[in-house]
């Protein structure tokens, strides 16, 4: 028996999980569960539905009374970082955004092993999260999670180039992104996910953020990088090797597969997710990346070669830009226009962009000056 704690319970990797979880009672236990305050009735009854002892939200007490007596109840904004801190087998970090670098931190801090699906903890905070080696990271992106596997094939020092596929988005065969809706951009082809990963991977900035996850999480230089268009999700990733030989991992386009993996490992949870069909006729389409239509891999891979206090910067600043045009503030091509000028304003200021993070604190300071410069750039693009 395992002993799991999920944050992010309430969103779609975090329920997944929980359907993974009760499909093998035999194999785990929820001992901690925490989420926002955007589905507290969900919340409620995964607590009660997987007994759990604790969970934590950012909800106030008025809000969750009615848990009161049945389980203790954490709340505030470091909800998500104690509960991490719970001993336990593994910690499922599926919050979106740079809000789950604490509780990354935490839960590595405490001990744990971390199943991570939230990549923003590596993008806006690689150095920190690396420091306690990677010995205790388990990736869940899809994409990371067949490169670990395809890894174990062979030693490091025998990997030429790691190839990370992408869907291509919504919008990989149309040309003119100017008029885009909020509705066509949320329109994934292959994927159901949250709208803040639906429109990065629209833009393929989530393609550019997985590029510095690899980079931290697998020690291989930006230039032995690469990523391809995939558009049937079927193949997660590729890792060439010197020799000549790519090794790929395939299955269905399914989150419960990397989840199932991550959660298990060294173990396979069995029947995680289909297998592929075999006795029917299969298609596996690549086309190399259009950069003068999306620029945002580029744009990463220059602020990965820059360090983290770039990469941390491109992040926030993407985060509001995405925000902006959810909201109807900014055009879909103006998204990633915004973090470029950010990017780069923040590389002439007096600080600069190029170095490391030390701790949370540069993180937030990199972070409120980002959101400060992408504010002042949305307002000028406001339409």
């Amino acid at each position: 028996m395992r002993d799991i704690v999920i944050l992010g319970s309430t969103g779609s990797i975090g329920v997944q999980a929980l359907e993974l979880v009760a499909a093998n009672p035999e194999l785990f236990r929820v001992v901690g569960l925490s989420a926002g305050s955007n589905n507290l009735p969900l919340l409620f009854e995964q607590a009660r539905n997987f007994r759990v002892p604790v969970v934590g939200t950012t909800a106030s007490r008025d809000a969750w009374s009615e848990l009161a007596g049945e389980v203790a109840v954490i709340d505030g904004p470091s909800a998500s970082t104690e509960i991490a801190a719970i001993s336990c087998d593994i910690v499922l970090n599926a919050i979106t955004g740079s809000i789950g670098l604490g509780p990354t931190l935490s839960a590595l801090g405490a001990g744990n092993r971390v199943a991570l699906a939230n990549k923003e903890s590596l993008v806006a905070g690689g150095p920190l999260v690396m420091a306690y080696g990677s010995d205790r990271i388990i990736p869940v992106d899809s994409e990371h999670s067949a490169l670990f596997q395809a890894l174990l094939a062979g030693k490091r020092s025998d990997v030429k180039k790691l190839v990370l596929t992408a869907s291509g988005g919504a919008f990989r065969d149309r040309q003119d992104l100017q008029d885009v809706t909020l509705e066509e951009a949320l329109a994934h082809p292959t994927w159901t996910m949250g709208p803040m990963v639906t429109i990065n991977s629209a833009t393929l900035m989530n393609k550019g953020l997985e590029i510095i996850e690899a980079h931290y999480l697998f020690d291989i230089p930006y230039s032995q990088i690469d990523a391809v268009i995939h558009p049937q999700s079927i193949i997660h990733s590729m890792v060439e090797f010197v020799d000549g030989s790519t090794l790929a991992q395939l299955s269905p386009p399914n989150m419960k597969g990397p989840i199932g993996y991550a959660l298990g490992y060294p173990d396979r949870v069995k029947a995680s997710t289909r297998a592929m069909d075999w006795t029917q006729k299969q298609s596996l389409d690549f086309a190399p990346i259009d950069t003068s239509r999306f620029e945002a891999i580029e744009v990463a891979r220059m602020a990965g070669q820059m360090g983290s206090i770039a990469t941390a910067t491109l992040n926030a600043a993407n985060e509001m830009a995405v925000s902006a045009f959810i909201d109807g503030r900014l055009r879909f091509s103006e998204i990633v226009q915004v973090s470029k000028r950010v990017l780069a304003d923040v590389d002439k200021g007096a600080s600069g962009a190029r170095g490391e993070v030390r701790d949370l604190a540069d993180v937030s300071a990199v972070e409120e000056n980002a959101h400060m410069i992408a504010n002042r750039y949305i307002k000028e693009l406001s339409h």
